[in-house]
């Protein structure tokens, strides 16, 4: 066998394997993120409302799904591989109700069970990570997941592009997402093992029997990290929903004062979309040497740095495209390290029987922040090109609010060793 090259990961078999199986999830998923609004819109004859209506309802579900997940994860019955089945399952069949669906009511029933399923997916493979890593491996697992879910979604996104190009065929992608799903089910089932293990160490409730979110959410320290780990999540969710659009409205480009163009946009954002997939294994790596909390703070200052020159973008005539290409360098390299430090943190908090229940409140604080980060940065927007501009002043401001935040997350962890 060649010897692997310094650099290379050295995880357990097993976090490849996941992260092969997220990787063809992810990739049908890609198939339909950016497709389904435009398929139902002009094909099936619902209106833009409708649908957002439609594809949003699975947020909700979602919420129930994490918190049943995080409860499914960490019991003798279940554990994390039959979550992770389950989750599979759901999800395939929600995508073949997609494929099938030609009204509002079929939409939504299809998008709460499409939800409901993602919802018990994060906590499971999260937890699944955390435990098959150990020690400094755990960051780099994490990463390399994620390095997984990223690639995966880009290539699903340009070949189901392609796949419309040639075709036409809407409905396909759908079948291709659910197939995906299933191909998931079949990796889960033939190669990872189930990694829960009970614990008696834990306070226990009535009849004996854990009751793990009463003990989480007893968890001051978690608590307190929930705060700004909300704060980054609604970070990252400006990147994807305001973002484009101030590009697009309130950028003055030399004489002629218009934003830039679409092209332009799509050459921006694809140049982040690389930064994070090329530099989320190099950083994870180089920072594995600090304390979760402290690879926080460093996101932090970079998310900081980044929405200056997001802000500054719009405030000059002339070096537009440069501010902007150096925010989303900082922004993107604030985000491939946030991610991994992030769930390694809360592995460190949560109890070894109950990291199902701790990760899946991680996971709600996704939900929160992508539930008031568009609709805070839309507002921004609505009220002109000086609140617009200061808007992203105004977040580079709240870094300072969160690295606070974590240095008492820090001198919490510190005296609980």
């Amino acid at each position: 066998m060649p010897k692997l090259p310094s650099w290379f990961p050295r995880l357990p078999p097993q976090v490849w394997i996941l992260a092969a199986g997220r990787f063809l999830s992810q990739s049908g998923t890609g198939f339909t993120l950016f497709y389904a609004p435009i398929y139902f819109v002009s094909q099936v004859g619902l209106s833009a409302t409708a649908v957002g209506l439609g594809l949003g309802s699975g947020s909700i579900s979602g919420v129930f799904g994490r918190i049943l997940g995080g409860s499914f994860c960490d019991s003798k019955f279940w554990g994390r591989r039959r979550t992770l089945l389950l989750s599979a399952i759901i999800s395939a069949v929600a995508c073949f109700m997609l494929a099938a669906a030609n009204d509002f009511p079929s939409l939504v029933a299809a998008n709460l069970l499409m939800g409901f399923g993602v919802g018990l997916y994060w906590p499971a493979t999260e937890t699944l990570v955390a435990d098959l890593g150990e020690g400094e491996q755990r960051q780099e697992a994490f990463a390399l997941t994620r390095l997984a879910d990223n690639l995966g979604l880009q290539v699903g996104i340009i070949l189901g592009g392609f796949l419309i190009a040639v075709t036409g065929n809407y409905r396909s992608l759908f079948m291709i997402d659910a197939i995906s799903f299933l191909i998931f089910f079949a990796v889960v089932w033939g190669a990872i093992s189930e990694t829960y293990k009970p614990s008696t160490s834990v306070n226990t409730g009535k009849n004996g029997k854990q009751n793990g979110w009463m003990v989480a959410l007893s968890d001051r320290t978690l608590l307190v990290y929930v705060v700004v780990n909300t704060m980054f999540t609604l970070y990252i969710a400006q990147i994807q929903t305001t973002l484009p659009l101030y590009f697009s409205n309130f950028v003055s480009v030399g004489a002629s004062g218009k934003g830039f163009s679409t092209a332009t946009i799509s050459v921006l954002f694809a140049f982040s979309t690389f930064l994070t997939v090329a530099l989320q294994m190099p950083i994870a790596r180089a920072l594995r040497r600090f304390s979760c909390p402290r690879a926080l703070m460093i996101s932090a200052l970079l998310w900081g740095l980044g929405f200056i020159s997001i802000g500054l973008t719009g405030m000059v005539t002339t070096g537009n495209l440069f501010l902007a290409a150096l925010g989303l360098f900082f922004l993107s390299v604030a985000t491939v390290t946030y991610t991994p430090f992030a769930s390694g943190l809360v592995v460190e908090l949560a109890p070894e029987s109950l990291r199902g229940v701790y990760l899946s409140i991680n996971s709600q604080c996704w939900a929160i922040g992508y539930l008031i980060g568009p609709p805070l940065g839309g507002w921004a927007l609505d009220q002109g090109k000086f609140a617009a501009n200061n808007f992203w002043l105004g977040l580079a401001a709240s870094v300072g609010v969160a690295i606070l935040i974590l240095q008492i997350v820090d001198r919490r962890l510190k005296s609980r060793i």
